[in-house]
């Protein structure tokens, strides 16, 4: 957005690399009519510097027409198919989890069956990418700072590719709908439920975004116990430094809204917690009240997450978060089109953002113990680490912002500074760029793989067969049935449901069984 100061009002203001405009206003002597501003300059290279993220973004959207469903698609496919979302709803509540709101979700792409996987991956995507760009432009914009047009969109470009493709398994977080909605997708949406807070200037508005807060947190609760600790621990960390750090003016606001958003989670929590299917699950992999919190329970949650976090503060492409939050720390002004000042309780702030990460993240490891045990900071079960990934990449660009304002202070040329942060902006990308080539590749051996044998298998079942030959077909350790030297059947029933026979036999070892 441009400076919403009058031109005629400031003579002299440094421009992106840090000289002064000595100009005087547009059309009079000393400076031609038309040329160009500097903003307009800086608009049009930093709104060129998102394209490479966008260009991530685009491509794996378009790669996701290989996706084919798997692991735990072929149990949903069959109930929504037959008994609508409602009857996944009941599914979930009352046998597997107690997650309603996933539920939902999880039948708003099941319902187009595999057309549904096709698109997940491009509707998550873009939506992860208007949340973020709404939500960087709105919280400039209420925190009384401008910034060239484009700026916004960088932010935002970029933070979502870092998010949802510099991963050790980029299927499981991106293109697997199952885990997208429960690890990828909550963090976002409870990143939306800001949007009606950061508008929010009447007394209709801050209704409308306390309403908002408590129903979003109703459906965090119900959607991913992961996101919804990370979620309540910030939430609980804004209300306890909101006496510190908060406008007296808005104080009240802010408190309210707080306390609106963590009821909503803790009711939410309640409906899950009591759930017959939460039950179920608890019982079925001993994640117990008691196990959770044993000694060693807790030990091993903490190497655990130890390893988590050093796999990812060792990815070296998240630098490319702090460069991003350098170049808007060097291109935001103030109303008076000066350089801002560092906030007076930046180091407060900041100390608490971590701790609310690490916080967060760590609960996050215990109450996923119990079911993967040692695999809980393997690649394979990175989706876990999602819930507080997007924290984490948030907590690095504000970072940058706080380095970019402190060396606007001190230094008396820029440019450099900004040439090097777009340098590594663009770096970043190449090896998730890398990355997803060679997945998309293999993704379409499996499509090809898949289509083959699904017209088979709908072929035996038209013809009468009830129990037919099924080939594993895996892709980024995805579960498929036959698994562990064929002594995993799972979900061999669910694929048997979805075709509608009695049983599907391991391929490798009974191939002409029909």
């Amino acid at each position: 957005m441009s400076d919403s100061t009058p031109e005629s009002a400031v003579p002299e203001r440094p421009d992106a690399a840090g000289r002064q405009d000595t100009h005087g206003p547009r059309g009079l002597p000393g400076r031609p009519e038309q040329a160009p501003r500097p903003d307009s300059r800086t608009s049009v290279w930093v709104t060129a510097l998102s394209l490479p993220p966008l260009g991530l973004l685009a491509s794996a959207a378009w790669y996701g027409r290989s996706v084919r469903p798997g692991a735990d698609d072929w149990c949903f496919l069959p109930v929504v198919r037959d008994d609508g979302i409602t009857g996944l709803i009941g599914r979930f509540y009352f046998d597997d989890n107690g997650r309603v709101a996933n539920a939902v979700l999880v039948g708003a792409y099941a319902k187009f069956q595999v057309a549904g996987h096709q698109w997940f991956g491009l509707v998550s995507g873009v939506l992860t990418l208007a949340v973020l760009w709404s939500v960087t432009a709105l919280a400039l914009r209420r925190s009384g700072l401008s910034v060239p047009r484009g700026l916004p969109l960088l932010v935002a470009a970029l933070a979502t590719a870092l998010f949802l493709f510099v991963t050790p398994n980029t299927y499981k977080t991106f293109y697997w709908p199952a885990a997208s909605v429960s690890h990828t997708m909550p963090p976002v949406l409870a990143c939306a439920a800001l949007l009606p807070f950061l508008v929010a200037r009447s007394r209709r508005g801050k209704v409308a975004a306390l309403a908002t807060a408590l129903f979003a947190g109703l459906v965090i609760g119900t959607l991913s116990e992961e996101s919804a600790i990370v979620v309540a621990v910030l939430l609980v960390t804004a209300l306890l430094l909101s006496g510190r750090t908060t406008a007296e003016s808005s104080r009240r606001f802010v408190r309210l809204w707080c306390a609106a958003g963590i009821t909503g989670i803790a009711a939410g929590g309640l409906v899950l917690m009591t759930s017959p299917g939460s039950n179920a699950r608890r019982e079925r992999f001993g994640a117990g009240t008691t196990s959770l919190a044993s000694p060693e329970s807790l030990a091993a949650s903490l190497r655990g997450f130890a390893e988590i976090a050093h796999t990812v503060v060792t990815t070296w492409q998240y630098i490319g978060a702090v460069a991003v939050g350098i170049i808007l720390g060097l291109l935001c002004r103030s109303p008076g089109g000066s350089p801002p000042a560092l906030p007076a309780k930046w180091p407060l702030t900041a100390c608490a953002g971590v701790a609310a990460l690490l916080v967060s993240g760590y609960l996050c490891t215990v109450i996923t113990y119990p079911v993967f045990q040692d695999r809980v900071s393997a690649p394979s079960a990175n989706r876990l680490w999602n819930d507080y990934l997007l924290l984490y990449v948030a907590l690095l660009v504000g970072a940058g912002a706080l380095l970019g304002v402190a060396a606007r202070q001190r230094a008396r040329r820029t440019g450099p500074l900004q040439a090097v942060c777009a340098v590594l902006c663009v770096l970043v990308c190449f090896g998730p760029a890398v990355a997803l080539l060679d997945l998309d590749a293999n993704m379409r051996v499996r499509a090809g793989k898949w289509d083959a044998q699904d017209r088979r298998l709908r072929a035996g079942a038209s013809a009468g067969a009830d129990v037919l030959p099924y080939e594993r077909l895996v892709i980024s350790q995805m579960l498929e049935p036959f698994s562990r030297q064929g002594r995993s059947y799972w979900p061999g029933g669910c694929v048997a449901d979805y075709y509608r026979i009695d049983r599907v036999t391991d391929a490798t070892r009974h191939p002409g069984r029909t």
